[in-house]
């Protein structure tokens, strides 16, 4: 399949880049990063999670970020919902989109959230269904598609069957996610085919995980099979939890870099992009996790 012409960005680093960050960080500085995001031009942004604020302090501040968004309407702002209880915050809220999660490996699931991966999906079907009623859009996030901190390789059977659970309970969309970053291209091609068994190529999204450093490289690879869709995380917020102090989600800004060499179509403005990871950095009181905007910044400086 020809590379696409097209591509379409969802940041996920104000909640998934954020939420296991130790210091608080304010719903203003996290609703300042949404702004920057949109103005660079993202059309998609993973806002927040409704979440137990017991489990995920950095969340409990979910319904105040969504407020204080000055919202545009030709851009999509997503939530996590664990449960009913977070889904009834998601509406109130007055989300675009929610998503809901699992895992294709056992063993993850298990000890996540101490239960097989069809009961894991089984819980969030009266989720998807309320979603779905209210015409809210639904993404379903795969993790461990390729490998696992407890089981190893994961086979693309074991995508094609997580898969084929999400859209058996109404999920429009998934992420096919390297949770762990480890997987190499053929890998990740692996998974993408499995899926591509329930979900049309447009309805499948990459999130790919740069512990190993092989996240562009899995970027190149799913664009090979027609995927236009990707997750990133600015300035490359999120670390891996299962490889201490190894780096997490492939930073926005080099994934927009390699898009824009390729003369592909995205709509991001990098040098606002690389304002907007600045901002957050400069936050955290650490440098970025892009490469990309490390070089820029330094250029910029020279």
């Amino acid at each position: 399949m020809a590379i696409p012409a097209r591509v379409r960005i969802i940041d996920v680093g104000p909640r998934d880049g954020l939420q296991n960050e130790k210091q608080p960080v304010p719903a203003a500085v996290k609703i300042e990063l949404v702004h920057r995001l949109q103005d660079a031009g993202l059309k998609e942004i993973e806002v927040t999670s409704f979440v137990s604020p017991k489990w995920v302090p950095q969340m409990a501040d979910a319904a105040e970020v969504l407020a204080g968004i000055q919202r545009r309407p030709d851009v999509r702002y997503s939530v996590l919902t664990p449960n009913m209880k977070g889904f009834e915050g998601a509406v109130a809220a007055g989300v675009d989109e929610i998503v809901v999660f699992g895992a294709a490996s056992e063993a993850f699931s298990q000890k996540n959230i101490n239960c097989s991966i069809a009961e894991s999906i089984e819980r969030f079907a009266p989720v998807v269904e309320a979603a779905l009623a209210k015409g809210i859009a639904v993404r379903g996030a795969m993790s461990c598609t390729v490998g696992c901190p407890y089981e190893g390789d994961i086979a693309p059977e074991k995508v094609a069957y997580l898969a084929g659970l999400m859209k058996g309970i109404g999920v429009q969309r998934v992420d096919v996610a390297d949770t762990i970053g480890v997987g190499t291209p053929r890998q990740v091609q692996a998974a993408i085919t499995a899926t591509l068994q329930h979900f049309g190529v447009d309805a499948v999204c990459g999130h790919f995980h740069d512990t190993y450093g092989q996240a562009l490289a899995n970027t190149l690879a799913a664009l090979e099979l027609g995927v236009w869709n990707f997750q990133s995380s600015v300035a490359g917020l999120g670390g891996c939890p299962y490889a201490k102090g190894a780096t997490g989600n492939v930073a926005t800004e080099d994934v927009v870099y390699m898009l824009h060499g390729m003369g592909i179509d995205i709509g991001i403005d990098l040098d606002k992009l690389i304002d907007a990871g600045q901002y957050i950095s400069d936050f955290l009181g650490r440098k970025s996790g892009s490469r990309v905007a490390t070089a820029i910044v330094n250029k910029r400086a020279g």
